[in-house]
This record gives structure tokens, C-alpha cells and sequence, in this order.
């Protein structure tokens, strides 16, 4: 009777060890994947910056986005298609008198691209951006479109990171209006703490071709995530600050807080 209990007790013991690893694993899998925008699952993000203040003019804005992101299969292929849209809210011309309304529509679609690398996801595809703003101020009133490529690494359990790159043009639009010619490159890493919460950095880089301006914020924030059912929340706060910029109306300093949400099947 003895030897059976010696036998049974160290099989239990090896049971809920496996079964807590197993749990820690898929915990330690869904922190990682909170993140990445091209995770195979749909999500709807909230996202908002504060800007404390704009080049040139010492005014404040704010700019609320809301992006919704599904993945779509066609034949044997497999894409992520994510579309943004803005409210803004921008002192604009001739005397800086804020107006507050919807900006420009944008949206992406990305083939997925298996690289062979456990943990790494990649996308490339074509993106359109729609004047859809309720005030010409804050939109471009031009049709333009172009790029996105994005990278998310999430093979280490601890550090994951990526960009996402873009560009578009304008080719049709209001005749008054500056073309577009805009590029924007947003590296992004995050480093897990331990118990969902982690460190963040996610400045968006911008080069203005028609018109030289650009800015290069950097910043630093922090996260949680935690799932309900089959829920995952994110929720984080980064303060940003540009460290290099030139022209007008661009954030000097802002602060970016967001809830990203993905439904797992």
C-alpha cells in the first residue's frame, strides 16, 4: 500500500505541475500577442492623443481614433485588414478657432506572409486613405493611396517588437488643396514585466515629402493586460515627446492612451 502511494503522489504532483505550466504558457502567449497588429483574431482599438502643444502656434488638440481589424482568408492566402477612423479636434485657419469633427478614413489590407520563424508575423499589402472629414480643416480633401508593411516579433516571452510602415500618395481630390506625399515609420517595443503588466514605446515617425515638415517623437509608457472569458483587454498610457520636428502645427509634446480589445474564438 505504501509503494502505491509513493507511486501515485509524485504522478499527481507531475499533473498539476504540467497543468500550471500549460496555463502559465498560454498567459505568457496572449501578453505577447496583446500587442501585435497583426494578430490572427479580430480586435477593435481606442486609441487617443492628447497634444499639449502644436508647433507654431502653442495651441493644444486632441485626436481620438477608433480602428477595427479582422483577418480575412481568400482561397489560400491570409490577410489582416484593419480600418481607422478619427475624430479630431484642431485649431485651425485663419485664427486658430478650434473645430472638432471626423477626420479622414483609412484602412489597410495585409497579406500574411509566413517567413518560417516561430513567433514572427509579417504583412505587406496596399492601403487607401478616404476624405471623409465634416471639416475641410481637418482633413486633406484628397484621395491618396499607397502602403503598409508591418513586422511583430513575438518569439521572446519577455521583450516583443516591430514596426509598421507606410506610405501614400494623393491622386485625385480637391485641386486647392496640397497634394499628399506622406510616409510614416513607427517602431514599437514592449517589455513584459510579469502579471500582464509591461513597458511600452510606439512613437509614430513622419516625413512630409510635399512639404519637408517632419517629427520624431519618442516615448514611454506602461500596460496591462488581462483576459475576461474570451476577451483580451489592453489597456496603457504613454507620454510622448517630439525630439526632433520642423514646421507647423505638429505635436511638441502629447500623451497617448488606448484599450485594445481582441476576441479570441
Amino acid at each position: 500500500m505504501k509503494n502505491k502511494y509513493i507511486v501515485i503522489l509524485p504522478l499527481a504532483l507531475m499533473s498539476v505541475t504540467m497543468t500550471a505550466t500549460a496555463g502559465t504558457q498560454e498567459e505568457a502567449n496572449v501578453q505577447a500577442q496583446a500587442n501585435n497588429p497583426l494578430a490572427n483574431m479580430k480586435a477593435f482599438n481606442v486609441h487617443n492623443y492628447y497634444i499639449g502643444d502644436l508647433t507654431e502656434s502653442k495651441k493644444d488638440a486632441n485626436q481620438l481614433w477608433m480602428r477595427y481589424a479582422q483577418p480575412v482568408s481568400i482561397g489560400k492566402t491570409n490577410w489582416l485588414v484593419r480600418g481607422s477612423l478619427p475624430i479630431n479636434s484642431f485649431p485651425t485657419p485663419p485664427d486658430n478657432r478650434k473645430e472638432t469633427g471626423i477626420g479622414d478614413f483609412n484602412i489597410f489590407a495585409a497579406y500574411l506572409l509566413d517567413i518560417g520563424k516561430p513567433g514572427v508575423t509579417f504583412g505587406v499589402g496596399p492601403l487607401l486613405n478616404l476624405p471623409t472629414a465634416t471639416v475641410d480643416a481637418l482633413g486633406s480633401e484628397k484621395y491618396s493611396a499607397g502602403i503598409a508593411n508591418v513586422l511583430f516579433n513575438a518569439s521572446s516571452r519577455k521583450f516583443q517588437y516591430g514596426y509598421l510602415l507606410t506610405w501614400q500618395g494623393s491622386f485625385a481630390g480637391n485641386d486647392k488643396r496640397n497634394d499628399v506625399s506622406l510616409g510614416a515609420f513607427q517602431p514599437f517595443g514592449m517589455m513584459q514585466l510579469g502579471k500582464g503588466t509591461y513597458l511600452r514605446t510606439t512613437g509614430i515617425w513622419f516625413y512630409n515629402f510635399d512639404s519637408d515638415s517632419y517629427s520624431v517623437p519618442l516615448g514611454i509608457g506602461v500596460g496591462q493586460v488581462f483576459k475576461k472569458g474570451k476577451t483580451v483587454f489592453n489597456v496603457f498610457i504613454e507620454p510622448q515627446y517630439s525630439v526632433f520636428d520642423d514646421g507647423p502645427g505638429l505635436p511638441k509634446w502629447q500623451v497617448f492612451v488606448g484599450l485594445n480589445t481582441q476576441f479570441y474564438k
